[in-house]
């Protein structure tokens, strides 16, 4: 279901309903005064729809204290208004499958949806997913390391609910480590999934590959959420960085708009320097290869650093020039 709102004037009753409806899907307790202020109305307008909700089947619970609020919780059966029990199995196995998909922008958003259905879901329909799934094998070389759909759920849930996780890990030298984490977010490459989260042993934000966890694990208690970079930039930056021997700083004669077209997110970042120059940053472990790579964008450029790779640009020109005179 979809709804829409005015964040400048209230909704119809109706309208206003289905957006509540939403906000309760979409995350595990609500205040009243977070949904009167998402909704534009007061109070005792939320305390009415949340009844209107009530009267139509959905299971909304109040709870006082802290942490306490308003809650979206799992019935008996599903939910009256949009799907029967066969056509709630049937969609949430096509999420799961188009969450470990490599269609490009389809796996966040089927995992958003999933999360959204798993949460009202009785656990007799879950089972019935649950079998489906084990008994289905996808034939396709993309993505070479899927994620199993139940690690992004409970990894999603984590996120939501800022609840602890633990987990196995194994970084590119083959180690395995245990990981207490406090996840924030999700992010996908289209190829991969990565998870941000801090890591409470190191003290420090992490960028994790959702392939290299094991024994993923919600540890049922709750954390308060820090203050935490930019997801896409952070892991944009690690994944085109941190695994590389060589790490070149770049300066395109040309915008950050038109450069961008030539780079995916997991293989470089760019910043703006003015309205027609960009500082690009990607790594690889040869440098001439790096080289040749940055010099394909088709625009003059500048390398900044390091030695290594300018020495190695300076090589492959005079390879090329040699190439082009025909040897002489």
């Amino acid at each position: 279901m979809v709804t829409t709102g005015h964040e400048n004037r209230a909704p119809t009753t109706t309208s206003r309903v289905l957006q509540l409806l939403g906000l309760l899907q979409s995350r595990r307790v609500w205040t009243g005064e977070e949904l009167a202020e998402r909704l534009g109305v007061t109070g005792r307008s939320v305390r009415r729809d949340i009844e209107r909700l009530r009267d139509l089947g959905y299971p909304v619970s109040a709870s006082k204290g802290h942490g306490g609020g308003y809650q979206l919780g799992a019935g008996a059966a599903l939910p009256p208004l949009l799907l029967d029990a066969d056509e709630a199995v049937a969609m949430a196995v096509c999420l799961r499958l188009a969450a470990g998909g490599s269609v490009a922008g389809v796996g966040e958003s089927a995992l958003r949806a999933l999360s959204k259905l798993d949460q009202v879901m009785p656990a007799r329909l879950r089972s019935q997913v649950a079998a489906v799934h084990d008994a289905t094998v996808t034939l396709t070389p993309y993505p070479n390391n899927p994620v199993d759909p139940d690690v992004l759920m409970t990894l999603a849930r984590a996120c939501r609910d800022h609840e602890h996780i633990a987990t196995g890990y194994t970084d590119l030298r083959g180690n395995v480590t245990q990981r207490r984490l406090e996840p924030y977010q999700l992010v996908t490459t289209g190829r991969r999934w990565y998870l941000l989260a801090y890591d409470r042993d190191r003290e420090d934000w992490r960028s994790l590959r959702l392939d290299r966890m094991s024994e993923v694990l919600a540890r049922g208690t709750t954390f308060s959420a820090r203050e935490a970079p930019d997801a896409a930039a952070y892991i944009s930056r690690s994944i085109s960085s941190s695994p590389y021997r060589y790490i070149a700083q770049v300066r395109y004669h040309a915008s950050a708009e038109f450069v961008a077209q030539h780079f995916s997110p997991a293989a470089a970042t760019i910043e703006a320097d003015g309205p027609e120059a960009c500082l690009v940053t990607a790594g690889a472990d040869d440098p001439q290869q790096l080289a040749l790579y940055l010099a394909m964008v088709g625009c003059d450029f500048d390398i900044i650093g390091p030695p290594e790779v300018i020495a190695g640009a300076q090589s492959m020109a005079e390879r090329l020039r040699r190439a082009a005179s025909g040897g002489g």
